[in-house]
């Protein structure tokens, strides 16, 4: 029997099609580089490795992985109205950055073919699991009677411009914070199968290993770049890239405790976790990582946590705009003050660790 329950109250673009969440600081980002720049590298002292990784995306591990089953064959009417908002809401977050990389990866593809064949066909086919994943996540949408126009999202969402150096930072560190995040999410349920209350997280195993794999092909670009890791500049943009993606989550997941408790995780233990993996992870190739088990750390991102309430608080009220954006400043103050003191933590030389595959 499949699932006849009403809609959650969304703003649609008309009957079934999910808005897009309005954009913020904390929404998945679209990026766009320099492709010329991009173009002219020379990767030929990771070039062995870099076709390695080749090799795997070829074999397509997950073609046949992203399979509906007869798990979601049944009606969803269990779930109470705000727990079916609660899993709208992560599906959606999750199809736009997983369709976010993929704009990016086909463009990039298309952009290399003539220049750089090799990368070109790395990025065409991360494009492939990265459409195999944003396709995946939009067809559980409609278990819900919505689902999300990628073509509308491709047109109308704020693209970002990073130059080759900060995209390969940030790709790096989203697909490898992925990874700790599904597979995190996959062995707790493993251990709770009665917290699995919906069956695409039975999926994620296998997930887990196609961002593994688009790390480790970032990993590698980076190793054939070695200017981008070995002067005092890469020291302090991967302290910059670190703690944005940590601060990034952590904020994002705070406010989204009651998702997380639905599947029996305590959001915050969770990234803790998963933070602590991803920092031990990004010491294979960044030059140094965050004290993230430093007490300060997370004392200075609660105090975020708690300010962003505020704000949620301040924009729910009745006050006129110039009132509520006086209200408004000392909160960005006090976040911006944390920030700076979170980036001045004295960080520590990266302990180079196995492969996570």
């Amino acid at each position: 029997m499949v699932s006849t329950l009403s809609k959650p109250e969304f703003e649609e673009l008309r009957p079934g099609v999910k808005a897009p969440a309005a954009e913020t600081i904390l929404t998945p980002r679209f990026y766009t580089t320099d492709f010329d720049e991009m173009a002219k590298m020379d990767i030929s002292v990771n070039e062995e490795e870099l076709r390695a990784i080749l090799e795997e995306f070829r074999i397509d591990y997950n073609r046949h992985h992203f399979v509906r089953d007869d798990k979601f064959n049944q009606s969803w009417d269990n779930l109470d109205e705000k727990t079916r908002g609660l899993f709208v809401e992560f599906l959606e977050r999750s199809c736009t950055a997983e369709f976010s990389g993929f704009l990016l990866y086909k463009e990039l593809g298309r952009r290399l073919k003539d220049t750089s064949p090799l990368l070109a066909e790395c990025f065409n086919l991360m494009s492939r699991d990265e459409a195999r994943h944003a396709g995946f996540l939009n067809k559980a949408l409609s278990d819900f009677n919505l689902s999300l126009d990628l073509g509308f999202l491709t047109k109308n969402h704020t693209y970002t411009f990073f130059k080759p150096k900060f995209i390969f930072y940030a790709t790096y560190l989203s697909e490898k914070i992925g990874y700790w995040r599904y597979i995190t999410i996959y062995r707790h349920l493993e251990q709770h199968p009665e917290d699995r209350i919906y069956p695409i997280f039975c999926f994620f195993e296998n997930w887990c290993q196609d961002e593994n794999r688009h790390g480790d092909f970032f990993d590698a670009i980076l190793q054939a770049q070695p200017q981008f890791l070995n002067d005092w500049k890469a020291r302090l943009w991967s302290r910059f890239f670190l703690l944005s993606v940590f601060a990034t989550m952590y904020l994002n997941d705070c406010q989204r405790a009651d998702f997380y408790a639905t599947l029996g995780l305590d959001a915050r233990e969770y990234d803790k976790l998963v933070i602590e993996k991803t920092n031990e992870t990004a010491g294979r190739v960044f030059p140094i990582v965050l004290d993230v088990n430093k007490p300060e750390f997370y004392d200075r991102l609660e105090t975020c946590v708690s300010n962003n309430e505020k704000l949620r608080a301040i924009d729910a009220s009745k006050a006129p705009g110039f009132i509520k954006g006086l209200q408004k400043l000392p909160v960005f103050l006090s976040n911006g003050w944390q920030f700076v003191n979170l980036y001045l933590m004295k960080p520590l030389p990266a302990q180079p660790v196995g492969s996570v595959r």
